[in-house]
């Protein structure tokens, strides 16, 4: 399912965090994020304009849901 799609089910505002952001949001440190990214298990930055990268809020509150749900299982 693509961005708009998804945006269209959750009619939620699409908004962008920076890196700092997503570090306060998830508690993860900087170097955490891109291994877990590189590894596939955390959501790609994308490019917003020029050097300006950013991850949508919405895929991050996604992996937070997910990973909450994973640990009620256990």
């Amino acid at each position: 399912m693509g961005y708009s799609q998804q945006h269209e089910l959750n009619k939620a505002p699409l908004r962008f965090l920076k890196l700092q952001q997503v570090m306060d949001k998830t508690t993860l440190c900087r170097s955490s994020i891109y291994l877990l990214i590189k590894a596939g298990d955390f959501p790609k930055n994308v490019t917003v304009m020029g050097k300006h990268k950013a991850w949508l809020e919405s895929e991050i509150d996604d992996l937070m849901m997910e990973k909450m749900q994973a640990s009620e299982l256990d």
